[in-house]
């Protein structure tokens, strides 16, 4: 609970027990947001909540408990046949939520007194899987018929009213119920009674279906910042809207996974799974990346010769590891973002590819040239040697780096782009996996580099 939520449910649950009469607390009430009340909740005690349920009326609690963090809590305080009528009142995207948390038998019983149109409406959204954008609307709109007048149209939207409070968008279909456009509310407010309603319409007003992916058009859907958008079915007839918030709750879910994969786990955890789920979920990635440690560590054990003879090599093991890993996840995370977009062409892929080795071409010889500085100057005062012995190995050092860097550049393209292209999620290419590979490349080329430059060329040894 926040501050600001936590200071008005301190004052509600003051008002509550300083208030005798249902009414008066009842007018009280109506001046808090239901979400505080729903906050004030769970510091009442059983009798506080008593007096509140029964001074607030269906359509109040309709709204607050929503946000209550799990209403099933007061299931046995409000009886199951109020709380089925409450239910009733809810959105059946809202109705689904709170259902969700509620054990099978309470909700067969409460499923069974609910009014038809709610159990139509929940029937509707979960048919749709959880990864379509059905799953994600609300039946909460308003629809008017094409050809009516300003007056009637009017008339329509206010008769809706009562039971849907999505006002701002009115959306509009013909004789079969097919989605044609939408109008702002304002505008049909602000006509006169003679204008035509058909030039108040938004013919090209965006839309979705109802059996898209949510992972394939969220990013779209937010860029249009509508109030709310359509979902269509099949046949292009309304069957509900994404709203606003049902945008910010997509995306809030997107970044939650993306987050997941990018830490190489099969989906986001919660708080309330157990050990046994929590394992299930990350084990198959680190039982992967065991055997590609194992890899690693076999090449490095492939160069014993190398560091037995320059053992100060293997202070600067981790710099170039380190960078090659910071490099390989930022072009793979601006690899994925640009493969969202699916209407990338060949062309732009392999020039996105090209610009990707220059940035990781640069960016080596920047870092790579103040390496060689900084670390022959470290060597020759803090380790007492030669100028030609600290910069020979510091320019190795400084050499790896840029190569390593190229080569982690192409690895963070390259990989996502080969999943993407054989239909995986490119994000499940992503974290531990490319760090792992570009320490696979970083060590071949540090050491590989050492062996060649330092011992067979210039002949350096302890």
């Amino acid at each position: 609970m926040t501050k600001m939520e936590l200071n008005y449910a301190e004052k509600i649950l003051q008002l509550v027990r300083e208030t005798d009469a249902l009414s008066e607390l009842k007018n009280h009430l109506e001046d808090y947001h239901a979400k505080d009340i729903a906050s004030a909740l769970e510091l009442f005690t059983d009798e506080d909540r008593k007096n509140v349920f029964y001074a607030l009326s269906n359509e109040q609690l309709a709204e607050i408990l929503p946000f209550a963090k799990d209403a099933s809590e007061y299931i046995d305080e409000i009886g199951i046949s109020r709380f089925s009528n409450i239910i009733s009142r809810m959105d059946a995207d809202e109705a689904i939520d709170v259902l969700e948390d509620i054990d099978e038998v309470t909700k067969k019983s409460i499923a069974e007194k609910l009014h038809f149109k709610t159990r139509n409406d929940i029937r509707l959204i979960k048919s749709f899987g959880e990864d379509l954008i059905g799953s994600q609307m609300t039946t909460n709109f308003i629809r008017i018929k094409q050809g009516l007048t300003v007056k009637q149209a009017t008339k329509s939207m206010i008769e809706q009213a009562k039971k849907n409070d999505n006002l701002n968008t009115i959306y509009v279909v013909d004789d079969k119920n097919h989605f044609v456009g939408a109008m702002d509310l304002k505008d049909l407010i602000v006509a006169r009674e003679n204008d035509d309603l058909n030039a108040l319409i938004v013919t090209s007003y965006p839309y979705v279906y109802a059996t898209e992916e949510i992972e394939q058009c969220v990013d779209e859907i937010r860029d249009y910042e509508e109030d709310s958008i359509p979902v269509l079915n099949a046949e292009k007839e309304i069957v509900g809207v994404i709203t606003a918030t049902d945008i910010i709750e997509m995306v809030d879910d997107e970044m939650g996974e993306d987050y997941a994969k990018l830490a190489g786990l099969t989906e986001a955890s919660d708080l309330n799974e157990n050990v046994g789920e929590g394992m299930k979920k990350r084990m198959p990635w680190l039982v992967l990346l065991l055997f590609l440690g194992m890899l690693v560590s076999s090449v490095v054990g492939l160069f014993e010769n190398v560091v037995s003879q320059i053992a100060l090599i293997v202070c600067f093991q981790s710099l170039i590891l380190d960078m090659s890993g910071n490099v390989g996840t930022q072009s793979l995370a601006v690899t994925i973002r640009v493969l969202m977009d699916e209407n990338v062409s060949f062309k732009e892929k392999v020039e996105f590819t090209m610009k990707e080795l220059r940035i990781g071409t640069c960016n080596g010889l920047l870092l790579g040239s103040m390496a060689f500085l900084f670390i022959g100057l470290y060597i020759m005062f803090f380790k007492g040697k030669g100028v030609m012995y600290a910069f020979t190995i510091s320019g190795c050092v400084g050499v790896s780096l840029l190569v390593a860097m190229m080569i982690s550049s192409l690895v963070g393209v390259l990989t996502p782009m080969f999943f993407h292209k054989i239909k995986v999620d490119p994000a499940v290419a992503s974290g531990p996996l490319i760090t792992t590979v570009n320490d696979l490349v970083a060590v071949v080329t540090y050491y590989g580099l050492s062996w060649i430059l330092l011992i067979n060329i210039f002949g350096i040894h302890n």
